[in-house]
C-alpha cells in the first residue's frame, strides 16, 4: 500500500509552511487537533518523525527537510495538470476573490473597467474571508484575489493599493449618535460587534495591538458573518460595530455612521495577491485598472 497521498502530503506542507499547527489548521479550515493526529499519523506510516516540537515552538527534522521539496513538487504537478485540463475544456476566464472585509461596492469601478477590457475573458468572482482567498490563489482555484491587509500571504505577490479607516456604525437613536466624531473611549462602556479571530487572523492581531495601545477593552459581541445582518442588529439597538469606511454605502434606517479618531490606526489595507510562477495572462491589465481604480 502507498504510505503517502496528495491530502497527507497537502497537510504536512501546510504544517512545513507555517511552522505552527494552529496557523496550519486555519489555512487549511479545520481545527488544530485533527491536524496534529494526521501528522502523528503520517509519521507513524513513515517511520519517520517530520517535525519537532518543544515549548520554542515547531521545527522540521532532517526527515522532514527531506520530505519537503519533493512533497512541493507533486503537489504543484498534480495543480498544473489540472489547471491544464480546465483549460482545454472551459472558455478563458479570469478567477477574482474580493475579500469580505470592506463593502463590495469599493470594487465596482475596477471591475466595471475590467469587464470592458477583457473581451473574450470571463471574469468569475468569489468573495470570502482574505485566509480563504489566500488558500484559493494558493491552491490555483483563483487567479488572483483583492485582500485586506495585513494577512498571511506566504510565498504569494502582494501589491498593497490602499488603506479603509475604520469608523462606528450605532443605533441612530443612541446618544453618542450626536456626536460628530467618536473615540474608542467614547464606547469603552458599550457593546461592541466584532469578527473572530479565525476569519482574518493577522487583521484581528493588528486590531488587537491598537485596542491594547488605547486601553479599550469593551464587551464583545460575536458579529455576524453578513454585514445586512449585522446592521440590522445595530438598528435593532444591540450593540454597535466597527466596520471598514467603505460601508457608509450600506444606506440602513436606524443606523448611523461616525468617523472614528483612531481609525487610521485600526485602518485595514487592500492588496492584490497573486501567484508569481503562474501569472495569469491577464494579470498586467489587472494589476494596472487595480492600481488606477483603488490606489490612494
Amino acid at each position: 500500500m502507498r504510505v503517502l497521498d496528495t491530502h497527507a502530503l497537502t497537510l504536512f506542507c501546510a504544517v512545513a509552511r507555517c511552522l505552527n499547527f494552529r496557523q496550519a489548521a486555519e489555512q487549511l479550515h479545520m481545527t488544530q487537533p485533527p491536524l496534529s493526529r494526521a501528522i502523528k499519523v503520517l509519521e507513524e506510516r513513515l517511520g519517520a518523525r517530520l517535525f519537532e516540537r518543544d515549548t520554542q515552538g515547531v521545527a522540521l527534522t532532517q526527515a522532514g527537510r527531506t520530505l519537503l521539496p519533493q512533497a512541493l513538487h507533486i503537489l504543484d504537478l498534480l495543480e498544473m495538470a489540472q489547471a491544464s485540463l480546465r483549460q482545454d475544456s472551459a472558455p478563458a476566464r479570469l478567477r477574482l476573490g474580493l475579500t469580505s472585509s470592506v463593502a463590495a461596492g469599493l470594487f465596482r469601478p475596477l471591475l466595471a473597467a475590467l469587464e470592458e477590457q477583457l473581451h473574450d475573458v470571463r471574469l468569475e468572482l468569489t468573495s470570502a474571508p482574505s485566509p480563504r482567498l489566500v488558500a484559493a490563489v494558493r491552491k490555483g482555484q483563483l487567479d488572483a484575489a483583492l485582500l485586506a491587509l495585513p494577512s498571511a500571504t506566504f510565498e504569494l505577490a502582494v501589491q498593497p493599493l490602499a488603506r479603509q479607516p475604520m469608523m462606528l456604525a450605532l443605533p441612530a437613536g443612541h446618544r453618542l449618535a450626536k456626536k460628530r466624531k467618536l473615540s474608542l473611549a467614547d464606547i469603552a462602556q458599550e457593546s461592541v460587534y466584532w469578527f473572530e479571530r479565525a476569519r482574518q487572523p493577522a487583521f484581528f492581531d493588528h486590531c488587537q495591538q491598537v485596542f491594547r495601545r488605547h486601553g479599550f477593552a469593551p464587551v464583545l459581541l460575536r458579529e455576524a458573518p453578513d454585514h445586512h445582518v449585522l446592521l440590522g442588529d445595530v438598528a435593532a439597538g444591540k450593540g454597535m460595530a466597527l466596520l471598514a469606511d467603505s460601508f457608509r454605502a450600506l444606506r440602513l434606517a436606524g443606523v448611523a455612521y461616525r468617523p472614528l479618531v483612531e481609525g487610521k490606526e485600526l485602518a485595514a489595507g487592500i492588496g492584490l495577491a497573486w501567484r508569481e510562477e503562474h501569472g495569469h495572462a491577464a494579470l498586467p491589465l489587472l494589476r494596472q485598472l487595480a492600481v488606477e481604480h483603488l490606489q490612494k
